[in-house]
């Protein structure tokens, strides 16, 4: 059995017509396309012929019209592969939204496999007598198949005069061509338009691109890496991102620089008001010291004068 096909198979190019056929005379259907089949109820009684009594045919529903009630019929084929040991696998989302070429696929498949089993075709089986157990295989079944439609003969006229009927000139001129040019002059003058603004925000570009470029080039002397701006001006010219953050940023590297000026100063202030203090301490121990005896004794008079009583008894 032909259970798995392989997709270079023979079977896979096989047309549509004859796949039509094929499935309008095996179930004296009248299906004008491949997909119309896509309901699965078609599947099913497919199987019944080659595997007569095997499927329920009292669960299909040849009047499946949504997706549910399709995928139930799948069901019911996909139990009969199960029964049948069938590996066969059945892509039912596929199936039920009716494209074309998956329900052509699927359909050589069958018809593979049938011609595997029974030749193609069982000349005991009657298809519209088993889709009577069918949920609408009766409406069906009394509609016409393409073969009685094709084969009818043209109904006779009782009138046999013949009626001739005028041929129709061949030979008039044909009608006049309207022209249809479009004037595209005003589309024109808008492309020209934009080309000169575009070169125009270009050259803006380049010139605003060698002043940044320059300033790069600038930042990177070493002499200028000790400049406290430096350091903000590289972190805008290499942020990755559009981000106002990054100006934030670059600002209060600013500040905290300023604020360590400032402490420096103050610090170096107070460290030479703290010399001072000392070098003038200093200076005086040192005059203290070296101070003159006449001056000494100019103070010893200015005891005296002071009126001391020590001084008055002599």
């Amino acid at each position: 059995m032909a259970t798995n096909i392989g997709m270079m198979d023979a079977a896979y190019f096989v047309g549509r017509s004859e796949i039509l056929s094929w499935i309008n005379s095996t179930l004296r259907l009248n299906l004008s396309k491949v997909e119309e089949a896509c309901s699965g109820a078609v599947h099913c009684q497919l199987m019944d012929v080659a595997h007569p009594g095997t499927v329920p045919m009292h669960k299909v529903n040849f009047d499946a019209k949504t997706e549910y009630d399709m995928i139930q019929n799948y069901k019911v084929l996909q139990d009969v592969f199960n029964k049948l040991k069938i590996t066969k696998h059945i892509e039912v989302n596929k199936l039920v939204k009716g494209r074309p070429l998956d329900n052509l696929e699927f359909m050589q498949w069958m018809k593979r496999y049938c011609d595997s089993v029974s030749g193609g075709a069982n000349q005991n089986y009657n298809p519209e007598e088993r889709r009577e157990a069918c949920k609408g295989g009766k409406d069906v079944s009394k509609k016409p198949t393409r073969s009685s439609t094709s084969t009818g003969a043209p109904p006779k006229s009782h009138n046999s005069r013949r009626v001739d009927t005028p041929i129709p000139n061949s030979t008039l001129p044909p009608p006049p061509v309207k022209n249809t040019t479009i004037d595209t002059s005003a589309y024109e003058q808008q492309i020209t338009e934009l080309k000169l603004t575009m070169d125009s925000l270009e050259k803006e570009r380049d010139f605003y691109f060698g002043k940044l470029r320059d300033i790069e080039i600038l930042c990177r002397i070493s002499t200028m890496s000790n400049i406290p701006g430096i350091e903000a001006i590289k972190r805008i010219l290499y942020a990755a991102e559009d981000d106002a953050s990054i100006v934030e940023e670059a600002q209060a590297m600013l500040l905290n620089n300023e604020n360590k000026e400032q402490e420096e100063e103050e610090e170096s202030k107070s460290d030479s008001q703290k010399r001072k203090s000392i070098v003038t301490a200093e200076v005086d121990a040192a005059a203290n010291t070296a101070l003159s005896p006449r001056l000494k004794v100019s103070d010893g008079s200015d005891v005296h004068s002071s009126g001391s009583p020590l001084l008055i008894s002599w």
